[in-house]
């Protein structure tokens, strides 16, 4: 048996390549959209895809299953568990197998059953997987976003980013039993599942990629609950804002996400569109570093740095039902475009060099910048009240500490809030580090903020140049 590992660290997601090397034939088990990846991974090894199958019905990265129905034919696995309002609706279009808890099927000589685990989702099964050539006995279970190391997938997301009403206690109390059929299994198994640190699925996941049931029971803090009371209110509490885009997902990988084939590049925009872009209000979002873009920037623009948080944040941000347009250096368009379509941002009409901003300035527009402030330089400021500070952490960040006269708008929500934010001085942005507040205040220039300056090294600094903080603990 062959087991392979990938895995996405902007979204912090793993999914699985099985082979049975005896017959040559393969599963991917949560498959991300680009596929290329697993079908290069079988070519090298001899091997050719069978099947694909999915936990459940993901609500953070476009699942790549539909795409192997089209590109190698294969036959989907996927769960009919859940109500009616959690089935694939595109499996039809396919060879498909629908499966209920304790379903069986194989791939050569590897076995793999179906465990109803709901309480993430009200669909999600996890697999244990047998290699039947050497062994009576399950080597692991892929547990998706059930169990993960060091925590346990959420159970709030249809209630936050699906707005499915009164169902996260539901969800919750589901997780509890499933984890009762969890700790019944052998020590010994492997535990694999779907996401890593970093992923908004649940709120304290381990960035090891795998795990035992032995070790999981002995130090995940979700089985080591055993009254559902008190299980219900901490798996509930603290739980980070779900990325506006989930909801999104969730509707696309149950209907059915587009087929795309190979990734094409948008299209080179010549330098004149871009005034016109900004003048019809389409979002045009300058990918450079923050500390590039604090420097000279166009106005209107937005950035989202292309680092790891990239995708989180453009898929906070970015519209899915109208266009919109990149600044980028060619040689990372590629990886920028892969990673917009990771969570089904398809709709870029096209993209400028960062030459541009340069060609901008030269066609005598005028550019424009923002401050980058230190803590002790804006001490007094904030204290006398002549600055506006906003803090855009989470809430759970907020939670624990902010500081005192700060406003608290969370990043995801701060466009639409910004109306909230007073305009007669000029406004301070901040976040744990300064990451975070960077894109803000790029949000409040193009939403026509005047004075905006970003708080760098954030609270962290603020916290070591010993000023006052109020800690909610």
């Amino acid at each position: 048996m062959l087991l392979r590992y990938f895995y996405d660290p902007k979204l912090a997601q793993a999914s699985y390549f099985v082979g049975c090397q005896q017959t040559g034939e393969a599963l991917v088990v949560d498959p991300a959209r680009d596929v290329e990846p697993y079908l290069e991974a079988a070519e090298a090894e001899g091997m050719r895809i069978v099947g694909a199958t999915e936990t459940h019905i993901h609500a953070d990265f476009v699942s790549g299953s539909r795409e192997l129905a089209e590109r190698a034919g294969v036959t989907l696995f996927l769960s009919d568990c859940g109500n009616k309002d959690w089935k694939y609706q595109f499996a039809d279009k396919y060879d498909h197998v629908l499966l209920k808890d304790g379903d069986i099927f194989k791939i050569g000589n590897v076995k793999f059953e179906a465990v109803y685990t709901p309480g993430h989702t009200p669909e999600h099964i996890s697999f244990l997987m047998t290699d039947t050539a050497g062994a009576d006995k399950p080597m692991g279970l892929f547990t998706g976003d059930f169990v993960f190391v060091g925590d346990v997938g959420r159970p709030d997301l249809l209630e936050k980013a699906a707005k499915m009403a009164d169902t996260a206690e539901i969800g919750a109390r589901q997780m509890f039993e499933s984890l009762k059929r969890f700790k019944d299994l052998p020590d010994y198994l492997q535990v694999w599942p779907g996401h890593g640190a970093g992923s908004a699925c649940g709120k304290d996941l381990g960035a090891v990629p795998s795990s035992t049931v032995g070790y999981e029971k002995l130090f995940n803090w979700a089985l080591n609950q055993n009254d559902a009371e008190s299980f219900v209110r901490e798996l509930l509490a603290d739980q980070p804002e779900p990325p506006r885009y989930f909801a999104m997902m969730k509707k696309v990988n149950k209907e059915g996400p587009p087929v795309l084939g190979r990734l094409s590049m948008p299209e080179h925009m010549p330098f004149n569109r871009l005034e016109q872009a900004l003048n019809d209000d389409l979002p045009v979002v300058d990918t450079r570093t923050n500390a590039a873009f604090a420097a000279s920037h166009i106005p209107g623009t937005v950035n989202i740095p292309y680092d790891y948080s990239f995708t989180n944040w453009a898929g906070w941000l970015l519209p899915y039902d109208r266009p919109f347009y990149l600044v980028a250096d060619h040689h990372a368009l590629a990886e920028v475009t892969h990673d917009l379509a990771s969570i089904g941002l398809d709709n870029s009409a096209g993209y400028f060099e960062t030459s541009a901003i340069e060609a901008w300035a030269s066609a005598g527009h005028e550019l424009t910048c923002y401050d980058v402030v230190r803590p002790t330089q804006i001490a007094n400021e904030v204290k006398n009240g002549g600055v506006t500070l906003i803090d855009v952490r989470n809430q759970s960040e907020w939670n624990e500490g902010h500081i005192p006269g700060a406003r608290h708008i969370m990043l995801g929500y701060l466009a639409e809030r910004a109306e909230e934010i007073p305009t007669d001085r000029p406004v301070v942005v901040h976040c744990q580090t300064g990451g975070r507040s960077a894109i803000g205040a790029s949000i409040l220039q193009a939403k026509g903020f005047s004075e905006v300056a970003n708080l760098m090294g954030g609270i962290r600094d603020w916290r070591l140049a010993g000023l006052s903080i109020t800690d909610n603990s």
